[in-house]
């Protein structure tokens, strides 16, 4: 089920990007590359704005929710509390060594 969420997060990550590159805005005509000043008749009288506003739109909700579902899926939740007092076993303490007298 993770491959399966990654894949798609990865195919509308791209699909996202390729559809905000091809929007018609304030110096960014790289729409016109591929023939997005020729295209009116195929998306109608507003042109292609509209399609891939809401093309954008659309993509951005599927990206999102695929990043929180990612999100929760991969999230390991503890088992334990870190507030829960850990219960010590009495261990043995080493007697503390003297320290040698310099033979004389």
């Amino acid at each position: 089920m993770y491959a399966l969420l990654l894949t798609i997060h990865i195919l509308v990550s791209i699909c996202l990007i390729v559809a905000v590159l091809l929007q018609s805005g304030k110096g960014a005509d790289i729409g016109a590359v591929f023939g997005g000043a020729g295209s009116q008749a195929l998306f109608g009288s507003a042109g292609p704005a509209d399609f891939l506003n809401k093309a954008t739109r659309i993509l951005v909700i599927v990206f999102m929710l695929s990043s929180l579902t990612l999100g929760y899926v991969a999230f390991d939740r503890p088992s334990r509390s870190v507030m829960q007092p850990e219960t010590m076993e009495a261990l043995p303490v080493p007697a503390p060594s003297l320290p040698s007298e310099p033979a004389e």
